[in-house]
């Protein structure tokens, strides 16, 4: 593949990044987005369906997974990248997924701002950010 066609796919996927994150109130059960834009340290939880919400979650989840290791196989053409990967995305979804679910599930005030963060690991593609570098990195140190 040349360095043009790289970057137009790189482009479009990136591009897909932010469409999912342009359509979420369309595409995902989410009733934290609402809350979180609003001053939520001093208001209580919204309601809210505990197993639509999980499963909204998981699927944005997925998708920016999806995604994102679409992007490193562009970036890095390596498939022991991409399956070190997978592992990392795996093992964060059950790690913050458990976490998640405590907050969902015992909504309090003062964890309110711990329950932001990682709902956003879990609905943004943070960790893409974060191996993006380990990998150019690594890939540099070789």
């Amino acid at each position: 593949m040349g360095k043009f066609v790289k970057y137009i796919v790189l482009f479009l996927l990136f591009g897909l990044l932010i469409l999912v994150r342009y359509f979420e109130d369309i595409l995902f059960y989410d009733p934290y987005l609402v809350f979180f834009k609003n001053d939520y340290l001093y208001i209580d939880s919204p309601r809210r369906e505990v197993a639509k919400l999980v499963l909204f979650t998981t699927l944005r989840f997925g998708l920016n997974t999806i995604i994102s290791l679409s992007i490193l196989y562009a970036l890095f053409k390596s498939k022991s990248i991409i399956k070190f990967s997978v592992f990392i995305y795996l093992g964060s979804y059950i790690l913050l997924m458990m976490v998640y679910m405590y907050f969902v599930v015992n909504p309090r005030q003062e964890d309110y701002y711990m329950f932001f963060n990682v709902r956003r690991f879990l609905i943004q593609p943070i960790i893409l950010l974060l191996l993006m570098p380990a990998f150019y990195y690594h890939k540099l140190k070789k």
